[in-house]
């Protein structure tokens, strides 16, 4: 009877130890997806913050040009206003 007993305690055994070898596999899959994963986003991250900041240098460009272009149209008004030359918008 003690050997029927311990035959179905090995068994139980193997089994559970397959199960946790089999799942201790998984775990490693996981962690390298995972690890892949966050690799994958920090590279998206830099992407995003290096197009965030030509976009941020353009529009400050954009900015600088269209105050410098009223300016020019401010003085060439002036002037024009001076040489007693009608300017038509």
């Amino acid at each position: 009877m003690k050997n029927i007993k311990k035959n179905k305690i090995d068994k139980k055994d193997d089994v559970l130890g397959v199960l946790l070898r089999e799942i201790f596999k998984l775990e490693k899959k996981m962690d390298v997806g995972f690890h892949d994963l966050h690799n994958n986003f920090n590279e998206l991250q830099k992407s995003v913050d290096s197009y965030a900041k030509r976009a941020d240098a353009y529009f400050q460009e954009m900015a600088m040009l269209s105050h410098q272009i009223n300016r020019h149209d401010r003085w060439i008004r002036q002037i024009a206003e001076k040489m007693g030359v009608k300017l038509e918008s």
